[in-house]
C-alpha cells in the first residue's frame, strides 16, 4: 500500500500536471490528494469531467499542448472512453496515462452485481484496445520504475499507457472536506429567448469569417465531420486541427489544450449534434472557465455528415444551456459579419458563440490532405508543445 502523495510527486517528477477523471471508491484517497494539492500549488492541476470519454479528450488536449496528463476513472466507465481512446489518442498519437481501478476483478474482494462483466474483462479490454498496461503500484519502491515504463512508452509509442488499481492500493488519509467542493458561484443572468431569422448563414460563410478573424497566434480546432473537412478546404493552415472521430469531445479537447497554452486563444468549432453527445462538457467548461477559451457553435439542427437526421436542438436552445453552465459570457450571432465582431472582441473570459446555420455543403467537398498524425504534430510545433 501507498500513499497518494508519494505517487503525486513521483508523477511529477516525470512531467504529469494535469489530473482528470471521473470517481470511483477505490481512487478515492487518490483524488482528495490531487484535489487538495491542486488548491495549493501551481504545477498539479484536478479537472473533474463529466464522463470518461471526456476526460480522456481533456487529457489528450493537454498532452497536445506539452503537458502529461492522468485520466482516472472507474473500469466500469472505461467503455464510455473506448472512442476517444481509439479515434483521438491513437489516431492523433496523442499518449495519456490511464489510472483505471479493477472493480468486479475475479477472485477479487465482493462488489456490485453491475462490475461482474466488466471486472472480467477489463485488461483484456486494454490488450484489445493495444494499450500496454501493468497493476498500479503498491509499494514506494515499485512508483519510480513503473512511471518510467509509462513514460518510455509513451514517448515512443506516443499511444496511452495503463495502470489498474486494484481495491486498497493507495492508503486512505484524511483530508479537508473543504478542499473536496468547488463551492457554488451565483447564477448568471439568463439569456432572452432565442429570435432567430428565417434567412441562415452557411457553414462555409461562418468559417471564412474565423478564418479572416482569428489571429497569427490563435488556435483554431473543428469537431468531426463537415466542419473540419470545410474548415481544411477553405484553406489549410497551421494553425488549424481537424478532429476526426471522437464525437462530441472537441470541447473538452480545447479546454485542455487552453489550459496547456494559456498565452494563446484557443477556437474551438462544434456542431449541435456533437455537443448533444456530450453536452455535460459544457458543465465542466463553465466551472473551469478558461480565459482563453471560444467555443464557436455551429446549429444546423441535423447530423449532417453522417445521414441528414434531425437533431432536437430545435427545441433546444444550446446558448441558454451554456449560461446556465456558468458560460460568463454568452452570444448568439445571425450573420458572418456578426461571428467576426464577436471574435474580434477578446475579452479574456470563456465564450460562447452560437449560430444557426442552414444544412447544406459544397458538391466539391475535399477531404484534408494532411493526415490526423501529422496535423497534430505540425499543431504541437506551432503552439510550443514539442517535447524535448
Amino acid at each position: 500500500m501507498i500513499s497518494a502523495a508519494s505517487f503525486c510527486a513521483k508523477a511529477r517528477d516525470a512531467g504529469f500536471a494535469l489530473y482528470t477523471g471521473v470517481p470511483c471508491s477505490y481512487l478515492t484517497p487518490f483524488i482528495d490528494h490531487v484535489i487538495a494539492a491542486s488548491a495549493t500549488d501551481a504545477g498539479v492541476r484536478y479537472v473533474g469531467a463529466a464522463d470518461e470519454g471526456s476526460a480522456v479528450a481533456i487529457a489528450a488536449g493537454a498532452e497536445l499542448g506539452g503537458r502529461r496528463a492522468v485520466v482516472m476513472l472507474q473500469s466500469s466507465g472505461l467503455g464510455n472512453a473506448v472512442n476517444p481512446l481509439t479515434s483521438l489518442c491513437a489516431v492523433f498519437e496523442l499518449p495519456v496515462l490511464l489510472v483505471t481501478t479493477l472493480r468486479g476483478e475475479p477472485g477479487g474482494p465482493p462488489d456490485e452485481p453491475q462490475h461482474a462483466v466488466m471486472g472480467a474483462v477489463t485488461t483484456r479490454l486494454l490488450e484489445l484496445l493495444g494499450i500496454p498496461w501493468e497493476l498500479f503500484p503498491a509499494e514506494d519502491a515499485a512508483i519510480a520504475p513503473a512511471l518510467a515504463r509509462a513514460v518510455g512508452h509513451m514517448d515512443r509509442a506516443r499511444t496511452p499507457y495503463a495502470l489498474v488499481m486494484r481495491k486498497g492500493t493507495v492508503r486512505a488519509e484524511a483530508s479537508s472536506s473543504a478542499s473536496l467542493h468547488p463551492g457554488t458561484r451565483a447564477a448568471l443572468a439568463p439569456l432572452e429567448p432565442a429570435r432567430w431569422p428565417d434567412a441562415r448563414p452557411s457553414r462555409g460563410e461562418l468559417l471564412s469569417a474565423v478564418q479572416e478573424t482569428a489571429g497569427a497566434d490563435d488556435v483554431v480546432l473543428a469537431t468531426t465531420g463537415y466542419t473540419g473537412r470545410e474548415l481544411h478546404g477553405l484553406g489549410d493552415r497551421d494553425n488549424q486541427l481537424y478532429l476526426v472521430g471522437s464525437m462530441g469531445c472537441a470541447s473538452s479537447f480545447a479546454l485542455g489544450l487552453a489550459w496547456a497554452v494559456l498565452r494563446r486563444r484557443v477556437v474551438v468549432l462544434d456542431g449541435d449534434g456533437a455537443a448533444l453527445m456530450h453536452l455535460g462538457a459544457m458543465a465542466t467548461l463553465g466551472h473551469e472557465r478558461p480565459p482563453n477559451l471560444v467555443h464557436v457553435l455551429l446549429d444546423n439542427e441535423m447530423h449532417e455528415s453522417t445521414g441528414g437526421q434531425a437533431t432536437v436542438t430545435g427545441s433546444v436552445d444550446l446558448a441558454a444551456v451554456a449560461r446556465a453552465c456558468g458560460y460568463p459570457r454568452v452570444l448568439r450571432v445571425s450573420t458572418a459579419r456578426e461571428l467576426a465582431a464577436a471574435l474580434a472582441q477578446r475579452t479574456g473570459e470563456l465564450t460562447l458563440i452560437h449560430a444557426k446555420v442552414r444544412p447544406g455543403f459544397p458538391a466539391d467537398l475535399p477531404r484534408p490532405t494532411v493526415s490526423p498524425r501529422d496535423v497534430a504534430a505540425r499543431l504541437r510545433a506551432f503552439v510550443g508543445g514539442a517535447r524535448p
